[in-house]
């Protein structure tokens, strides 16, 4: 007959078993710094796209949000901070943003949410083998500006002079520029520049557009803009100037039109970036990624306001009618 092992006995072996093979600790959460100008809906796409690939924000995700509420001075400091908290990845809205992670680190991941022409402002070596630690998405298309102009002829047909509204000093309103250049005269249109370097100025840009007689407005994709949509929409609609914009956000703040990527989309694809980097993918080795899907939205209530009537076949190719 076997002996029966006595409490103490057993007691003792279960101690030493813990002493030496100590518990293994829970899974540490993925930590992600979000580095942006402002809040911007398409991040919502985002967090639902990560969401659908398992990562719950509170759970197994944190995520560490730095707003630059539209000063650009904030951005280096922010990418600093975001580095020093030793997140797993860092994802950006813009080029300035971007540009400012790169600056901030050589070895943390960088996931491009939306940027204009990563590869022209030198922050990717190319778009099928970026190298380095950025990749991402890039809105950047070369036929984006003639589309634009030709929609605002459609509203206004005897379109003669537009400005084209953009931030001084950035490599994507150039290039925009140039492009619009060669569609405003094949068009048959006086393009006329309109720079600015901060929100400030926009009420005396306005000013400038009605010396000059402008028919229209055309408004270059940039992070203060999309930030001061709310003033842009008010400033067009009391000049009574069509315009149009990349963003689908003007046009719910009161803007006329505007044509563009989705960029909801576009954040909702960074989404598996980001899911496949945290799994162990190299940024470098990651394509950077083009638009996919494009969205005419109208604003009949603004329309109405200028005393403008939207032609009927304009109506049906829209995805969005804001009425």
């Amino acid at each position: 007959m076997r002996a029966v092992p006595s409490a103490a006995l057993v007691l003792g072996v279960v101690v030493l078993v813990l002493l030496v093979c100590p518990a293994a600790p829970a899974d540490k959460p993925a930590r992600i710094g979000v580095l942006a100008t402002a809040a911007w809906p398409p991040f919502d796409s985002l967090r639902a796209g990560l969401r659908d690939l398992g990562y719950v924000e509170g759970g197994n995700l944190a995520i560490e949000y730095r707003w630059t509420e539209g000063r650009d001075e904030r951005f280096s400091p922010f990418a600093a901070q975001l580095v020093a908290l030793k997140v797993d990845l860092i994802v950006t809205w813009g080029t300035e943003a971007a540009a400012a992670a790169k600056a901030a680190t050589t070895t943390v991941p960088v996931v491009m949410a939306a940027s204009g022409d990563p590869v022209g402002t030198g922050l990717v070596a190319g778009y099928a083998r970026p190298g380095g630690n950025l990749t991402g998405m890039s809105a950047l298309n070369p036929d984006l500006e003639g589309r634009r102009l030709e929609l605002l002829k459609e509203v206004v047909p005897r379109l003669a002079r537009v400005a084209l509204l953009g931030r001084r000093g950035s490599h994507l309103y150039a290039l925009m520029l140039s492009e619009a250049r060669r569609s405003a005269q094949r068009l048959g249109v006086r393009l006329s520049p309109i720079e600015v370097l901060t929100a400030a100025e926009l009420p005396d840009a306005f000013v400038r557009m009605t010396r000059e007689r402008t028919e229209a407005l055309v408004v270059a994709p940039d992070t203060v803009f999309v930030r001061e949509r709310a003033q842009l929409a008010e400033l067009a609609i009391k000049q009574r100037l069509p315009s149009i914009f990349l963003h689908t956000e003007h046009v719910v703040a009161g803007g006329l039109m505007a044509y563009g990527p989705d960029y909801h989309d576009l954040f909702r694809r960074a989404a598996s970036y980001v899911d496949k980097i945290l799994k162990g993918a190299r940024p470098a080795d990651l394509p950077i990624q083009q638009p996919r899907k494009f969205e005419l939205l109208i604003n009949l209530k603004t329309a109405r306001a200028m005393g403008l009537t939207v032609p009927p076949s304009l109506l049906l190719r829209a995805d969005k009618i804001v009425q």
